[in-house]
């Protein structure tokens, strides 16, 4: 009989709060950061989150945050290329576009949020229709990763009066091949380069007039460019001297407090500020003057001037000066500076290297305060209070901080984990902190400081952690008061590790310092006054085994009979545990032993090394069993499954975990020597590993600061599927990769091609891209179609038949096929069916697979469709799709002429009503716009007539208010 498995799920990843693979947003209330493959809602007032964005089976990371104009959508481009948009209501996919093949690393709407723009590290700028959920095309220009992309709307006069719908606009992008690129999106062609920088484009924004640029480069540069929207309006034309009119052109140079790279610029929605950010732990906030403020301050300037003039040279002189430095004044008025614009305000400096920033949209905080998000890359987010100006010179305006979320997660990599006996609680510690968590409820209980921690264990009784630390100290922290309780200098370097004794009266620990200490247990009150409070336990030294090298890992065998010693020399040395007499050497390791671990049973003992092997051992003998080449990287922590207790199993399991700097979790057979499970999730090496007591889960921890649960299911697996299902997606993928191969041509820079040639590519040209979805979309189409046409064809011949006489009046039609008898549909029907269910985002790729043979019999259906009018907007688009596509086969095609002329006529027939429905609806809603708008312009007059005098006072008072706010700039 085959022998199965259990198989293992990840949970959930917790210990985040924010990753820095991405930028952030902030509403004023709520802030939607990345976590790896995830997007987190946290409410940073309360400091909880409210949601995660998790989308089951994608494990790309999130690079790219965006929110939609209209609120609710949001579009968040990942590491594989793939933009998914997602509601923030139903925290749900909305629709998933491919297109790019390398990370989206810049994201732009258009002002109503019909249309998403996207730049990816393959150079490509796509445009995506969010209405119709579809590439409209991809252009091509740049030459770097693209960094910043922003949409400049047309002047109102630039669309012909003819016209009724919008323009389409500008695009403008920045990257990092130090170019700004202007693109006409009704023609899908650049028409303006600009070389910006010396070095890349990091960061671009528009004002909110749209009529200034500013670009941040890598040598510390922030540039303002102007935009000219009249030329603009004009297009494309020769200047006088023949040169093609510029439409950006170089306004000046701002300077900043660092000269370190700009690696973000950012201007208020509606306040005016402009912020920056070119030093790792700050961001400088620029306020924007109005011309007016900037004309009284250089009248103040000339008046000063002018004093000063004439204190100089003397009353006596007289007019003559006076004539001419109200001359210089006047000259001076003309012209007001950009620089003069924009003032340093203040400096907002966060505790640790800020990742992005963000403007709060609402503001939540009263008194006229600004908000400003900032997202560390140390897993923390920040809030900071901007102040408005005041007329009083006497303080300098300063940035306060008003929220912070940093408990739930560590703000370096999580070095080491440990369970308690009952797997309620888990220990997790890095550099500088320690942290208890409810395994329930994955929430974060107590936090604690601590040194540089290395290894870590529950001491009996679950009240109490042990840490040892890379300075050599053991230090015992109490859970319920969260406090350090004592602190050992155990030894004079690193503690690797601790464990304690299988008899829970004490624990061994080794270290660098080439010595192995064993320490009992000593109990003594937690309050010396009060003998009836509870014990606290502590550590007294009873002896010390001297070792030739470095003491990497100490593990105890559970029947407590031995004591395994890793050593720096790449052997393990095992002794009698109570007179520590040698008894084996495990030799064969060409690397150090990292970890180690003894079955329940105490027959077996694996371990792990950094020469990334995994070395199974018998404890009788000595001798290897199996060495396996486990990881890609050194294997770091290994560790045998415990046995569910609670099921009574009296055989310990041979089976072990392995954890590796190859961001991998695997599970092994120890008997077989046969790899189970590979499981992938982690985006940083993996450090620590804590195998739950009963057998039900494992934890895992990592440099990416995510603490991962996989708990086993009751889900079989079979060794022989596992490998079969490796190998087809693995297939799968190569597939869905040659498909997306484009044949390089001769000095395109591919492998063996000469890479001085540059290569002219079509500027503009379609978004496809093939993955397994849209490969399964276009098997399952084709599947179909067979299925329709063979059914289609033996009801025509049993007619043919019939009609020629051949077949008797008793005899029965042939059966109709089960699938179609089962949905009781006709072939026509289920054809679209199948079509509908494919997701309009990958319809388009789904029908690029399928051969001509299948496109010709697809055409029928499409005709049955128009002429029944089923989904007229669906059979539209195929329609132009396959005719754009296949054109030259079907124009060279006779027999498709019999199917294109009736096509025509059921299409245009079915497009019109469908025009005349959507006519008669609008013109209803127009009506009943005109309805409710003339209704309450009379409710308002109707009000108007009783309002006395104190209320018309309010009103006026209201309507200064308003007028303050408003900023010229």
């Amino acid at each position: 009989m085959v022998h199965s498995y259990l198989r293992h799920g990840p949970t959930e990843a917790f210990g985040l709060v924010c990753s820095s693979s991405s930028n952030s947003h902030y509403d004023g209330k709520l802030a939607y950061v990345p976590a790896l493959e995830d997007v987190l809602v946290w409410n940073v007032k309360k400091g909880q989150m409210l949601a995660m964005w998790h989308e089951t089976g994608h494990r790309a990371e999130v690079t790219s945050i965006l929110r939609s104009p209209q609120r609710d959508t949001f579009a968040i481009g990942y590491a594989d290329g793939s933009i998914r948009l997602w509601s923030a209501f139903s925290a749900s996919v909305i629709a998933t576009f491919n297109g790019h093949k390398k990370a989206v690393t810049a994201l732009a709407f258009d002002e109503t949020g019909t249309r998403l723009a996207s730049g990816a590290q393959d150079t490509d700028l796509i445009l995506w229709d969010v209405v119709g959920e579809s590439g409209l095309y991809r252009l091509r220009g740049h030459r770097d990763q693209i960094t910043a992309i922003r949409f400049i709307r047309p002047a109102a006069g630039s669309a012909p009066s003819t016209s009724t719908g919008t323009a389409p606009g500008f695009l403008l992008t920045g990257s990092k091949d130090t170019f700004l690129k202007l693109w006409d999106l009704q023609t899908q062609h650049c028409i303006q380069t600009v070389v910006a920088h010396r070095s890349e484009i990091w960061t671009m924004d528009l004002n909110t007039e749209q009529n200034l640029v500013f670009s941040g480069s890598g040598e510390g540069e922030m540039k303002v460019w102007k935009v000219d929207h009249e030329a603009l309006a004009q297009g494309l034309r020769e200047t006088e001297t023949g040169e093609v009119t510029k439409f950006i052109r170089p306004a000046a140079t701002l300077p900043l407090a660092s000269s370190h790279r700009v690696s973000q610029i950012s201007f208020h929605p509606h306040k005016p500020y402009l912020a920056v950010q070119s030093h790792d732990k700050s961001v400088e906030v620029f306020r924007i003057r109005t011309e007016e403020e900037i004309r009284k301050k250089q009248a103040r300037r000339r008046r000063r001037a002018k004093e000063k003039e004439l204190e100089k040279k003397g009353k006596m002189r007289g007019e003559d000066e006076e004539a001419a430095v109200e001359m210089n004044a006047e000259h001076e008025e003309k012209d007001v500076e950009l620089a003069d614009l924009f003032t340093p305000y203040l400096i907002v400096r966060a505790s640790g290297k800020i990742r992005s920033f963000d403007f709060g949209d609402e503001d939540a905080s009263g008194k006229g305060n600004t908000q400003l998000f900032v997202a560390l890359s140390n897993n923390a987010l920040e809030v900071y209070s901007i102040p408005p100006p005041t007329k009083t010179k006497d303080a300098p305006p300063e940035a306060s901080r008003i929220y912070s979320v940093d408990l739930p997660g560590h703000r370096t990599d999580v070095r080491t984990l440990c369970l308690s006996s009952d797997d309620a609680l888990l220990a997790s510690a890095s550099n500088g902190s320690l942290k208890i968590w409810n395994m329930k409820t994955t929430a974060c209980i107590r936090t604690m400081d601590c040194g540089y921690a290395i290894c870590s264990t529950f001491l009996p009784g679950d009240r109490q952690v042990a840490i040892g630390t890379k300075s050599g100290e053991i230090l015992i922290y109490d859970i319920a008061s969260s406090s350090l309780v004592d602190t050992i200098q155990a030894h004079n370097a690193t503690v690797w590790s601790i464990h304690v004794r299988p008899d829970e009266q004490g624990l061994v620990s080794g270290s660098a310092d080439k010595d192995v200490k064993f320490w009992e247990f000593e109990h003594r009150p937690a309050n010396s006054d009060n003998p009836r409070s509870s014990n606290l336990l502590t550590l007294v030294h009873v002896r010390t085994l001297k070792m030739t090298d470095d003491v990497l890992s100490v593990r105890y065998s559970p029947n407590g009979k031995l004591l395994a010693v890793a050593l720096l020399d790449s052997t393990v040395k095992v002794f009698y545990q109570d007179t520590l007499k040698f008894f084996l050497s495990l030799y064969g390791h060409k690397l150090p032993v990292l970890s180690m671990d003894i079955s329940g049973d105490s027959k077996l003992i694996v371990t792990c090394s950094a020469d990334k092997n995994v070395k199974i051992w018998g404890l009788d003998f000595g001798d290897c069993h199996k060495s396996i080449f486990a990881h890609d990287e050194s294997v770091m922590q290994v560790a045998f499954e415990r046995n569910d207790t609670r099921e009574g199993d009296t055989k310990a399991s041979h089976y072990f975990w392995t954890v590796g700097k190859d961001r991998m979790v695997k599970y092994w057979d120890g008997d077989k020597f046969e790899n189970i499970q590979k499981l992938e999730g982690h985006h940083g090496e993996v450090w620590a590993l804590a195998v739950s007591h009963h057998g039900k889960f494992v934890v895992t921890g990592s440099h990416d600061k995510s603490i991962r649960v996989w708990e086993k299911l009751d889900e079989p697996l079979f060794l022989e599927e596992e490998r079969e299902r490796e190998l087809e997606a693995l297939y799968e993928s190569g597939i869905a990769d040659s498909l997306n191969r484009a044949d390089a041509p001769i000095g395109s820079g591919a492998p063996g091609a000469d890479p001085g040639v540059a290569v002219a590519g079509a500027e503009t040209t379609a978004v496809t891209k093939q993955t397994t979805e849209t490969l399964m979309a276009g098997e399952r189409i084709m599947e179909a179609l067979e299925l329709a046409d063979n059914e289609i064809e033996s009801f025509r011949e049993y007619e043919e038949a019939r009609a020629k006489g051949g077949l008797a009046e008793s005899v029965a039609p042939p059966p109709r096929n089960p699938v179609l008898a089962a949905y009781d549909v006709e072939p026509e029907e289920y054809v679209l069916r199948v079509v509908e269910k494919v997701p309009s985002t990958a319809l388009y790729d789904a029908l690029l697979v399928l051969p001509f043979g299948k496109v010709v019999s697809l055409m029928r259906y499409l005709n049955v469709w128009a002429q029944k009018e089923w989904n007229i907007v669906l059979t539209s688009r195929i329609i132009f799709f396959l005719l754009k596509t296949h054109h030259h086969q079907i124009v060279a095609n006779r027999v498709m002429r019999t199917a294109l002329i009736p096509l025509r006529r059921n299409l245009r027939e079915g497009l019109r009503r469908q025009k005349d429905t959507i006519g008669y609806n609008l013109a209803a809603l127009r009506f009943i716009q005109r309805q409710t708008d003339a209704k309450r312009t009379a409710e308002f007059y109707e009000e108007e007539e009783d309002l006395t005098e104190e209320k018309v006072r309010e009103k006026i008072a209201e309507g200064k208010k308003r007028k303050r706010v408003s900023i010229k700039s």
